[in-house]
């Protein structure tokens, strides 16, 4: 299908974009890499009287290291997060991640704001930035504030960004040397949507957890942050009763759809397993 008739708008800045958005009200609808919004927009389910384009706001593409903390600017892309040496040093699960998002078309134009902001429980990222504990930078006419990823999202396409807020960058602390992660998803096809998807950060000390975070992508309205399920681990070796304890845990806030990707049951149990799969992967990485 065609998308109905809209103005096209393309800032150079985030002041500017933060502008338009003020002027233009609800009517306009900010546009980053396109693929969760072009698609709505030619079912006719998303009809915005304004595209505000931010292809051209370069001083949003960036990734670096900020004291103790990563940064990365809202349009890096996918691609350019896979080929960051920064992040395949100090936080390789993002690329891990990266790699399983789509294929390397989409991946060279959409962008990490993008996958974060728009609130599909189907995206990748948002679950890995709770597990990260990552903060958002919001920019809006009342200036700038941060909020925590844990506490962003509010149900499906629904969160915490006010009218005329664009998110400008994520922030977290640079994970520890050494830290153990994995992404593992379950998916029907190269490409897809998780069934279920598990992230997993930990560290060890000698055969002891000392921190672990976990969380779930697309089986709730939102991603999901594992808290029971990180804490029954911290403490322990990692032992058969401390996993299955997480694992457990794990499902027992999993709530998704019953949908062509199988019975909500079925999807509850393969995030188990992408649990389960995900914290061992991560304890050798620890491990070495």
């Amino acid at each position: 299908m065609i998308p109905g008739q809209f103005e096209y708008h393309r800032p150079t800045s985030v002041a500017d974009a933060v502008g338009l958005l003020g002027k233009l009200g609800g009517e306009a609808r900010v546009v980053a890499g396109g693929h969760s919004l072009i698609p709505m927009m030619k079912m006719r389910m998303a009809q915005p009287d304004h595209l505000i384009d931010l292809q051209d706001v370069s001083e949003l593409k960036y990734i670096l290291e900020d004291g103790d903390d990563l940064v990365i600017g809202a349009m890096s892309t996918q691609a350019e997060v896979i080929a960051s040496d920064l992040l395949a040093r100090k936080c390789p699960i993002l690329a891990e991640a990266a790699l399983q998002i789509a294929d390397p078309q989409i991946r060279y134009v959409g962008t990490l704001g993008g996958n974060v902001a728009n609130g599909d429980p189907g995206n990748d990222m948002p679950a890995i930035m709770q597990a990260l504990d990552a903060r958002y930078d919001l920019a809006g006419p009342n200036g700038k504030r941060q909020v925590s990823a844990r506490e962003f999202y509010e149900g499906a396409y629904f969160t915490k960004l006010e009218d005329g807020e664009i998110l400008t960058s994520v922030r977290f602390a640079t994970p520890a040397a050494g830290h153990g992660w994995s992404y593992m998803k379950q998916k029907r096809k190269i490409g897809d949507y998780a069934t279920a998807a598990a992230s997993v950060m930990l560290t060890l000390s000698g055969d002891n957890c000392t921190s672990a975070s976990v969380s779930l992508t697309n089986v709730a309205s939102t991603p999901l942050y594992a808290e029971a399920a990180s804490k029954a681990l911290i403490g322990t070796a990692l032992d058969a009763n401390a996993v299955d304890k997480a694992v457990e845990e794990a499902m027992a806030i999993a709530d998704p759809a019953s949908d062509g990707r199988g019975p909500s049951a079925y999807r509850t149990k393969v995030a188990g397993v992408m649990v389960r799969r995900a914290i061992e992967a991560a304890r050798e990485r620890a491990a070495g």
